[in-house]
């Protein structure tokens, strides 16, 4: 078990604030130094052990950030444990090299407000300097799901942790990103989790989050390879076994990433099916759509 050292808490934000900004980071410390003062709300920073001298210069530059620094890599657990330390009816995830529009937090808020359903708003992603849009954006905006008439966009399955506002609520009571699946690839499980409480998503385009994507990344293959893990181990704790030997044989026709992924899955699997209910008839119906219209 991950022992939490002491928190900074200077300051959180003012009283009567509604959301916090949640951020989980490893050894990305430049990144966080430009990013953090673009926040409009409250942050809450978990630091998973990096080595790089993050802590001491957030610590310095911006004590006003609620610092949680981690003794180990919790990848996107961690942001789980961060939303344990706001103290907000809403939590808007942001990476250390991405931040949310000027006014748009606020906006989001009020989309949140004005849909009761909805326990997340899955936002438009701008990529670099040139504010490319983000191709997963055009696949969200066409989403086979159509738009639900009590949610504010089309319904999703999936969504971007770092273009993503929750209801906090919603988010905790589906035990938030766990420790198994850890990144990338984290969303899946709760989104389908969501879904199977009733809870709505959606894309909403009016709202923007800027991503510039930090030089400090994992390379491609082992990227990849991340995914076909999480992809694996979200089968194991939410899908029939039937959609669990069909990821497994399409991870090994992936290649190398794929069986790579499938690997660096395995020593996992048993925590996994512990964790195992499968998701309810409609929502496995909704992601068979999702798949079919990929195909």
């Amino acid at each position: 078990m991950t022992t939490l050292p002491e928190t900074q808490t200077e300051a959180s934000g003012p009283p009567d604030a509604e959301v916090t900004v949640v951020i989980a980071s490893r050894n990305r410390r430049a990144d966080l130094l430009a990013t953090l003062p673009r926040h409009e709300a409250p942050v809450v920073l978990v630091d998973n052990a990096s080595t790089d001298g993050t802590v001491a210069a957030v610590r310095q530059a911006h004590p006003e950030v609620t610092l949680l620094p981690l003794d180990r890599n919790e990848g996107a657990h961690g942001r789980t444990l961060g939303a344990a330390e706001a103290h907000t009816p809403f939590l808007a995830f942001a990476d250390d090299d991405s931040w949310w529009a000027p006014g748009d937090l606020a906006r989001a808020v009020a989309i949140m407000r004005a849909h009761p359903r909805l326990a997340l708003l899955s936002a438009r992603i701008l990529v670099g300097p040139d504010e490319r849009l983000d191709s997963v954006c055009a696949e969200m905006a066409r989403s086979p799901l159509g738009t639900a008439p009590d949610l504010p966009g089309p319904s999703l399955l999936g969504f971007v942790a770092c273009a993503a506002l929750v209801r906090t609520e919603a988010f905790q009571a589906v035990g938030g990103f766990d420790p198994v699946v850890r990144f990338p690839g984290e969303e899946e499980r709760v989104a389908l989790d969501l879904a199977g409480a009733g809870w709505g998503l959606s894309y909403v385009d009016e709202v923007t989050i800027h991503h510039h994507p930090s030089p400090r990344r994992e390379a491609p293959a082992r990227r990849q390879a991340g995914i076909w893990r999480s992809r694996v181990l979200t089968a194991a704790m939410r899908l029939p076994a039937g959609e669990l030997v069909r990821t497994t044989g399409r991870a090994v026709l992936a290649g190398r990433p794929g069986i790579e992924g499938l690997l660096r899955a395995a020593p996992d699997l048993p925590a996994a099916l512990r964790r195992r209910r499968p998701v309810p008839p409609g929502v496995l119906a909704d992601l068979h759509r999702l798949q079919g219209s990929r195909s």
